[in-house]
């Protein structure tokens, strides 16, 4: 079976966007002509043009850049509360929220959209979330409320993927700003780019082969080239800080503004749980949607202009919160979960509650997952070699086929033991629900001083094959040679179901293509399990 190939440039994050029928969507609510439209699509235009007014414009951010914009307006003079949207990582800019704009303005916001510096038909240069973005969002701000007919209520930023990160720093600056929805987003952005200490190399591929026709900083440039030729780590991480919203959750609790969050289970750009010790942090409304997919998947759908559970509570999250609307949005609890595979919908209080207890299961010498801990073995790992056992296939692409109820199926029978280290537990005798963040201590000898393996945890089926539950890489980068490295770290956060008759693996190796390397080619780790501190995983069960 071919491993995951990541050499593919990714030019969009975004391939269910049109740009061309959305370029025939903006031109209709501006001309009334729907050339090129459905039916359906045309009565929409036609029906938002009876009730406000669209059009095109520039905003002049910070430093005089101008950005592109677009903004739908209400001409009357009553009161209303008004949404902000900073554009995602793609050269559509604007328009990728044509549809969900026209949408929010139809149920009576002024909205104003605009794409980010360095994209599309903005000038600038891309900051990633920078100063001058944060500065930009104030002034597209600035700008519709100069604009409004009547008094501002209420103030709302809404972004997806870039925009979303934009829209939560722009909300920690601005004390205008009321209430954040967030997809698709981040929370550390260190974290997202240096998991633990591991370079997600593919991740930063894919944004720059996105940006491709962007216009990059020279200092964006060099973070970029740093992270993919492991340059200037601690450099990366100063430069990522003042960037995360994390940084400035102080700010937001503050004023305790509400924040709607949403994610994916598989999510390869900005991996969930560095968004999750975001959420944690926030003390004021707040609200996490979870689902099946990758970046930006779950929410597609309703950029589109279709049925959409994510865009449907944002549109509930904003009426809630900037027209104090009591749809009952705000007694549903803080997280809701899509479950694995069955796409069941769970809410909880909090995030903490998906989690009823912790089963640890012991690393044991024959393969096993079991509930004694055994000390005294050891397993061998040949690095440099890639196996079947992989994050995805393509960033973004595979998580589409997980949307379609067609997740990669693993062959665990090929996983070569002698590059991978693989444990697996008996058949498990009932349902288990995997809710919350396994964690994973195992201990390691290399022979060099940088080393670095990645660790996935399976669902087997009785006939061998395998869906992926959760991963997460280490890397270590100080130890003498040939010392014992205790690896204690949290494997991406998990709602999955495990049926009846199947067994949770275990698979150590250390090579994937989506990753940094640190170890040196046809080095060795040894793992093993000392008997003060046995290897373990630990199972948060639901």
């Amino acid at each position: 079976m071919a491993s995951a190939d990541f050499s593919r440039p990714l030019t969009s994050l975004y391939p269910e966007l049109d740009a061309t029928a959305l370029t025939a969507y903006a031109t209709a609510l501006e001309t009334g002509e729907p050339g090129g439209l459905s039916p359906a699509r045309a009565a929409e235009t036609d029906e938002f043009r009876s009730l406000a007014v669209f059009s095109r414009g520039k905003v002049t951010g910070a430093d005089g850049d101008l950005l592109d914009a677009a903004m739908w307006r209400h001409t009357g003079p009553q009161p209303r509360p008004v949404i902000v949207m900073p554009s995602p990582w793609t050269d559509l800019g604007w328009l990728a929220y044509a549809v969900q704009a026209t949408l929010f303005a139809a149920r009576g916001y002024n909205v104003l959209a605009y794409t980010a510096r360095g994209f599309a038909g903005s000038q600038g240069e891309v900051e990633v979330a920078g100063p001058l973005d944060v500065a930009d969002g104030s002034r597209a701000l600035d700008h519709l409320i100069e604009r409004t007919a009547g008094p501002v209520t209420k103030v709302g930023f809404l972004g997806d993927s870039y925009g979303s990160g934009i829209s939560q720093l722009v909300a920690a600056h601005d004390t205008r700003v009321d209430a954040v929805v967030a997809l698709s987003t981040w929370g550390d952005l260190g974290e997202a780019f240096h998991e633990n200490s591991t370079r997600h190399v593919a991740a930063v591929q894919a944004l720059l082969g996105a940006a491709a026709r962007a216009r990059l900083s020279p200092q964006t440039q060099s973070v970029f080239e740093n992270v993919l030729a492991n340059r200037d780590i601690e450099g990366t991480l100063r430069w990522a800080e003042p960037r995360s919203p994390f940084t400035h959750v102080k700010e937001l609790n503050r004023r305790q503004v509400p924040v709607f969050f949403s994610h994916a289970w598989h999510e390869t750009l900005f991996p969930g749980n560095q968004t999750l010790k975001m959420f944690n942090e926030l003390t004021g409304p707040k609200r996490l949607d979870f689902s099946i997919g990758d970046h930006s998947g779950p929410e597609m759908s309703g950029m589109l202009g279709l049925p959409n559970r994510i865009w449907t509570d944002a549109h509930r999250w904003f009426d809630h919160h900037l027209k104090g609307i009591g749809n009952g949005i705000a007694d549903e609890g803080q997280v809701l979960s899509e479950v694995m595979w069955g796409r069941a919908l769970e809410p909880r209080p909090t995030w903490h509650s998906l989690t009823e207890g912790i089963r640890r299961v012991y690393l044991g010498s024959g393969g096993e997952l079991a509930d004694k801990p055994e000390a005294g073995w050891s397993a061998r790992v040949l690095c440099g070699v890639d196996t079947p056992a992989t994050v995805a296939d393509e960033i973004v692409r595979s998580g589409y086929a997980e949307l379609a109820g067609r997740p990669k199926a693993y062959p665990a029978g090929d996983i070569d033991r002698t590059v991978a280290a693989v444990w697996a537990t008996a058949p498990v005798e009932e349902l288990t629900r995997l809710r919350g963040i396994p964690r994973l201590r195992v201990t390691y000898r290399a022979a060099n001083p940088r080393s670095s393996f990645v660790a996935y945890l399976f669902d087997q089926a009785p006939d061998g094959s395998a869906h992926i539950v959760t991963h997460a890489p280490y890397t270590d980068l100080g130890r003498e040679p040939d010392s014992l490295v205790g690896a204690d770290f949290e494997l991406q956060a998990t709602a999955y179901d495990v049926p009846r008759g199947h067994r949770l693996l275990l698979v150590i190796d250390a090579r994937d293509p989506f990753y940094g390397d640190a170890n040196l080619p046809r080095a060795t780790l040894s793992f093993t399990s000392p008997e003060a501190t046995p290897s373990y995983v630990e199972l948060p069960l639901g």
